[in-house]
């Protein structure tokens, strides 16, 4: 079958009539669904309007109580934390006294979402001699069939569009396989390297160019062509749509600070208890949390992923909400006031105050 796709070719010639080598098609070209496609720069092509899918309301977040920490288990967190400083003295973990004990559990709102975006762009490559077997116009960037990686894992896949082909002469060496060579301007001869194109070396006649300046060009091996490199000496380019399919994964996280002295930013990454998990292609902003600034986080949340895919399809959502402990202790100690913070289920320790510090540390 005579290799010809569904393409307005732009000379307004039909392609078999050419007997000149031809530049690249000016692009872009018309081809049905691939409207506004350009030669080597992605084109963003939006989903098509699709029916959403029925979603499940999200279930009731888990019922978990974090028991408050006692003294004995909040000094021993501080014990753990002051052995792990070389300058730190054990001493105030032994003498202090406890005023109060506040628990002060918050929420780590996390939600995903993972995207597919298709572009398309015109690209070439050396004409092989084998045309494509063209069978109707080319699949639309939507319903061509592309299997979804790993959820929730950025990932990346590039497909030629089928029916999308057209050969035609090579633009860099007009069809005739080779080009002058740049390093001796198609002479064939370039600048001896020993004597500088001088013929004269040390004061004699320069003997690796016989006092010429000038030796044979060993890129073209003095035949002052080269190999067209564009269509790895062909003759020929092949150009066809590329499609390339980018999943990506949009993450959100929010913790919620009730204001107990301890940025939030501390508690981003520590251990919780995980009492909410929904996933699904498209969830539900919260509605039922005991949190009203958690529902309202997440409602917001889910807004603003969906102004920041205007040229992508959601391929599924989920979203979680952690219990994070947080305990905040208030201890006398020769007449001041201290505290400290013991927050995530592996009870990490923040003590910025400290008070048996060596002033090596300070200076640090």
């Amino acid at each position: 079958m005579e290799n010809r796709a569904f393409i307005a070719d732009p000379t307004g010639m039909d392609p078999g009539m050419h007997t000149h080598p031809t530049a690249p098609p000016n692009f872009p070209v018309n081809v049905v669904g691939y409207e506004g496609t350009m030669i080597n720069s992605g084109h963003n092509i939006p989903p098509p309007p699709f029916a959403p899918l029925p979603v499940e309301p999200n279930s009731q977040a888990q019922e978990w109580r974090n028991p408050a920490l006692s003294e004995e288990e909040g000094k021993e967190a501080l014990r753990e934390y002051v052995s792990g400083h070389c300058c730190y003295s054990q001493q105030p973990v032994m003498e202090l006294q406890f005023s109060d004990i506040k628990q002060l559990n918050t929420y780590r709102y996390h939600l995903e979402t993972f995207t597919e975006e298709r572009s398309t762009a015109w690209e070439s490559e050396p004409f092989n001699g084998m045309p494509e077997n063209i069978i109707g116009p080319p699949p639309l960037p939507w319903s061509i069939a592309v299997d979804i990686p790993v959820m929730f894992q950025p990932d990346q896949k590039r497909i030629p569009v089928p029916n999308t082909s057209n050969v035609k002469p090579c633009h860099n060496c007009l069809g005739m396989c080779r080009r002058p060579c740049t390093k001796c301007n198609a002479m064939g001869r370039a600048e001896c390297l020993f004597c500088h194109g001088d013929g004269q070396q040390f004061d004699e006649a320069c003997r690796h160019c016989n006092g010429q300046g000038q030796t044979r060009c060993e890129t073209c091996n003095g035949n002052g062509q080269c190999p067209c490199k564009e269509c790895n000496a062909k003759g020929q380019l092949k150009y066809f749509i590329m499609l390339t399919v980018t999943w990506k994964n949009i993450t959100l996280d929010f913790v919620e600070d009730k204001h107990s002295g301890l940025s939030p930013e501390l508690l981003k990454d520590a251990n919780g208890q995980e009492i909410f998990h929904d996933e699904q292609p498209m969830v539900q902003p919260l509605s039922r949390f005991p949190s009203e600034l958690i529902c309202k986080k997440s409602q917001a949340a889910l807004s603003d992923h969906l102004t920041r895919i205007q040229t992508a399809r959601i391929v599924r959502q989920k979203h979680t909400v952690d219990l994070i402990p947080l305990t905040k202790f208030i201890y006398e100690l020769e007449g001041k006031t201290y505290e400290f913070y013991v927050y995530g289920n592996k009870r990490k320790v923040f003590a910025p105050d400290y008070p048996a510090t060596c002033k090596c540390c300070v200076i640090l």
